[in-house]
């Protein structure tokens, strides 16, 4: 029996990419198994003098070690997101002590957003959206109906779709954070 990665059950984050602009934004919610152990837990941070945003899923620790290595690795590689995020996933993929990290990442500018998983992977969603953490598909599946029948804005559509998976997901609060770009 093959060890198996326990399912990211913490919070809700999700970027947005419309018009130009990016938002990135979660929830507040800290909880250790079923219980909530903190409300107002920040979980976004700007990287590379501001030109993006990226904001974790999962255990705390290993999230703050994995936007550690991957704020080295924007330096390294001179702001190339692309390339940054490879990168990191490589050294995730192979390196023991990071293959046992349990996170996610999600990362917006104000042209790409992508999504760094727990296995390595980096994926870049065809509609300019990204969501991790345990209600994720909530916030998705609003953002992605407010985008299609509204005119709202990037941070706009964030903040709804951060209080529709409030609503909804026990894992994810009402206390909001929200950054642009």
């Amino acid at each position: 029996m093959g060890y198996e990665k326990p399912q990211i059950r913490s919070t809700t984050v999700i970027g947005i990419i419309r018009d130009g602009k990016a938002a990135l934004g979660s929830d507040g919610q800290m909880t250790l198994g079923n219980t909530v152990m903190k409300h107002s837990t920040r979980k976004i941070r700007s990287l590379y003098q501001g030109r993006f945003i990226t904001g974790f899923a999962g255990a705390t620790a290993d999230a703050l070690t994995l936007l550690d290595r991957f704020e080295s690795k924007l330096e390294a590689y001179s702001g190339k997101l692309d390339r940054a995020a490879v990168e990191l996933a490589k050294d995730w993929r192979t390196d023991k002590y990071l293959r046992r990290l349990e996170a996610m990442l999600a990362v917006v500018s104000t042209d790409k957003a992508l999504i760094i998983s727990g296995t390595g992977d980096v994926i870049e969603p065809e509609d300019g959206i990204v969501a991790i953490g345990s209600g994720s598909m909530y916030a998705l599946a609003a953002a992605r109906s407010l985008m299609k029948h509204t005119t709202l804005s990037a941070e706009e559509i964030v903040r709804e779709s951060l209080q529709i998976a409030a609503d909804i997901c026990i894992y994810t609060n009402d206390h909001i954070v929200i950054e642009t770009l």
